[in-house]
C-alpha cells in the first residue's frame, strides 16, 4: 500500500494525485523497486500547506504544487519547506525547465532552517543519493504556501529583521494572524536552534488565529511566546509594544513589532487622511 512507502499529509483537506510509468499506484521504494533507481516519480499535492514523507528514497521524486486556487494568483504564493530534524538520503533541488539549484544538500543538519521561494521560481526535484543502506533513509519536510502580497508575510519572510515601515505595520495589522499590545517580560537565546524565544505578556488581544496567547489570573493579561532569528538580537526592554506576526509550521513567528506609541502616532495620522487599511481601537 501507499502508505508502506511514502506518506502525503495536508492539514487542510483537498486531496493528492501522482503519476509513474509503472502500473502499481503506488511510488516504489528503494525496498521494493531495486531495479529502477533511476526512475522519476511525480507527485501532485493541492494542499496549500502539509507534509511529505518518502521512505528508503532511491531514483528521484518531482513534487509539483497545485493549490486550489485561480492559477491567476499563483504568482503571489511564495513556497516555504522545513526539512524534518532526521531527514536524510537526498538532495532537494528547486528545478524549472531542467535547471537544477540546490535547496537542501543530504546531511545538512541546520536546526529548523525554513527555505522559501516563489511559486514561479520552479518546483522541487528531490534526488536520492547513493547509500550503502537505504532502509535507514527517510526523506521529509513540511511545507507552506503563503500569500507573498502581505506586509507581514514578506517581512517574516524575507527580512525578519529589518524595521517595517508605518506602511508595512498598518498592513501588518489588518493581515497578520496575531496583534497583541504588550510588553517583553524575557528573551531566551537559542544558539543551537538560532532562535531567539520572547516571552510576552499581553494585556490587549487584537486578534489571533492559534492560541498562541493564553489567559492568566493576572487582570485579565495574556501571556504567550513568539521566536525570531537569533541573528535579529531581540533584548528585553521596557514599555509596551504592538506585536504582530503568523504561524510558521505551528509556531508564532514575529513580524512588525513597533514601540505602541509609534503604532498609535501612525494610526492616527493614517485615519486623518482616510488611509487606514482597516480599523483596529489604538487603545
Amino acid at each position: 500500500p501507499l502508505s508502506d512507502v511514502t506518506r502525503f499529509c495536508c492539514s487542510s483537506c483537498c486531496g493528492f494525485s501522482y503519476s509513474s510509468n509503472f502500473p502499481i499506484l503506488s511510488i516504489p521504494s528503494g525496498l521494493t523497486h531495486e531495479s529502477h533507481k533511476k526512475d522519476v516519480e511525480q507527485v501532485y499535492l493541492r494542499c496549500s500547506e502539509g507534509s511529505v514523507k518518502w521512505m528508503y528514497p532511491t531514483g528521484a521524486l518531482i513534487v509539483n504544487l497545485r493549490p486550489n486556487t485561480l492559477s491567476a494568483s499563483y504568482k503571489h504564493l511564495t513556497v516555504c519547506i522545513k526539512p524534518f530534524k532526521d531527514s536524510s538520503g537526498a538532495n532537494i533541488y528547486l528545478e524549472k525547465t531542467g535547471e537544477l539549484k540546490l535547496l537542501v544538500r543530504d546531511g545538512d543538519r541546520s536546526p529548523n532552517k525554513v527555505y522559501c521561494f516563489g511559486y514561479d521560481q520552479g518546483g522541487l526535484f528531490i534526488e536520492a543519493t547513493p547509500q550503502q543502506d537505504i532502509s535507514r533513509k527517510i526523506t521529509g519536510f513540511q511545507y507552506e504556501l503563503i500569500n507573498k502580497g502581505t506586509a507581514s508575510d514578506l517581512h517574516t519572510v524575507s527580512a525578519p529583521c529589518r524595521p517595517c515601515s508605518d506602511t508595512e505595520v498598518l498592513l501588518a495589522v489588518c493581515t497578520s494572524d496575531f496583534v497583541v499590545r504588550g510588553s517583553i517580560q524575557d528573551v531566551t537565546n537559542e544558539a543551537e536552534q538560532q532562535e531567539s524565544v520572547i516571552d510576552i505578556s499581553a494585556n490587549k488581544l487584537y486578534r489571533q488565529k492559534s492560541k498562541v496567547f493564553q489567559p492568566t489570573e493576572e487582570n485579565g493579561s495574556w501571556r504567550g511566546q513568539i521566536k525570531t532569528p537569533l541573528e535579529c538580537g531581540v533584548r528585553p526592554g521596557d514599555g509596551d509594544f504592538l506585536f504582530t506576526g503568523r504561524m510558521q509550521f505551528g509556531e508564532a513567528r514575529l513580524g512588525c513589532a513597533p514601540r505602541f506609541k509609534d503604532f498609535q502616532r501612525m494610526y492616527k495620522e493614517a485615519k486623518d487622511k482616510g488611509l487606514n487599511p482597516c480599523e483596529i481601537g489604538p487603545d
